[in-house]
C-alpha cells in the first residue's frame, strides 16, 4: 500500500499516527504540493491523504482510511462518536490558529521545493492574507491558541481527552497541534508536552521521518 501525504498536513498526520498505533505497514509517498495530477488521477480530487490499496483502488478522507483498518476498534471510535461536535469545534479552533502561525514556517521545510512553496503560499494567502502579516500578528494568534489549549483542552486531559487511554480523539487533536513544535520559541506547557509525547510514543510517530531517509 502507498500513502500519499504532505508531511505538515494534520489530516495526513492522523493517518500516520493511526497506522503507527495499529501496526499497519505502508510505503510513504510525500507528494509535491503543486502536484494536482496525481491525486486527481487517484481519487478525482486534490485532497490528501490518499491511500492506494492496490492499482485502481484508492481512498481518501483520513478517518475513513483509519476505520477501514481498525476492525477491532483499537482506536475506540465510540469516544469520537460521543464527543463529535465538541471535538470538531475544538479542532477547528485550534487548527485556525496553528495554520496562521505555522504556514509561513512550513513552506521552508524540506517538503517544499520552490515550485511547491509558491503554489502553497499563493493559495493560502487568498484566505489568510500575506504570510508576512501573519507573522506580524503572531502575538494575537498565540494568545488565542494558548487560551484554547489551557481552558478547553488541558482541563479535559485525564491523562487523555476525556479518557484514561488513548483514542482516535487524541490522534485527531495531536495531529492538529503538532506543527507548533516547529514554531520558533513556542513552548507547550508541561502537561501538554507530556500528553503529546505520550501520543507520539504509543503511535510510534516521527514527524520528519521522511526528510532523513
Amino acid at each position: 500500500m502507498k500513502l500519499y501525504h504532505y508531511v505538515h498536513c494534520p489530516f495526513c498526520i492522523r493517518v500516520r499516527m493511526g497506522f503507527g498505533l495499529l501496526g499497519i505497514s505502508y510505503e510513504s509517498k510525500v507528494l509535491p504540493y503543486y502536484d494536482e495530477q496525481t491525486p486527481i488521477k487517484l481519487t478525482g480530487t486534490k485532497m490528501l491523504p490518499i491511500l492506494e490499496i492496490s492499482e485502481g483502488n484508492a481512498i481518501n478522507e483520513s478517518l475513513n482510511i483509519l476505520k477501514k483498518f481498525d476492525p477491532q476498534n483499537l482506536l475506540a471510535w465510540q469516544v469520537q462518536d460521543l464527543l463529535s461536535n465538541e471535538v470538531e469545534t475544538l479542532i477547528t479552533n485550534l487548527g485556525s490558529q496553528v495554520n496562521s502561525l505555522c504556514m509561513p514556517y512550513w513552506i521552508w521545510m524540506p517538503e517544499f521545493d520552490p515550485e511547491s512553496r509558491k503554489y502553497f503560499q499563493t493559495k493560502k494567502e487568498i484566505k489568510r492574507g500575506p504570510f508576512k502579516n501573519l507573522i506580524k500578528n503572531k502575538e494575537i494568534h498565540l494568545k488565542i491558541l494558548n487560551d484554547i489549549l489551557f481552558n478547553e483542552l488541558e482541563v479535559k486531559l485525564t491523562p487523555f481527552y476525556n479518557s484514561s487511554t488513548l483514542t482516535i480523539v487524541d490522534i485527531m487533536i495531536a495531529s492538529h497541534i503538532w506543527g507548533m513544535y516547529i514554531f520558533p520559541e513556542f513552548q507547550f506547557s508541561v502537561k501538554m508536552h507530556q500528553y503529546l509525547q505520550s501520543v507520539k510514543h504509543q503511535t510510534h510517530f516521527d514527524y520528519h521521518h521522511d526528510f532523513w531517509k
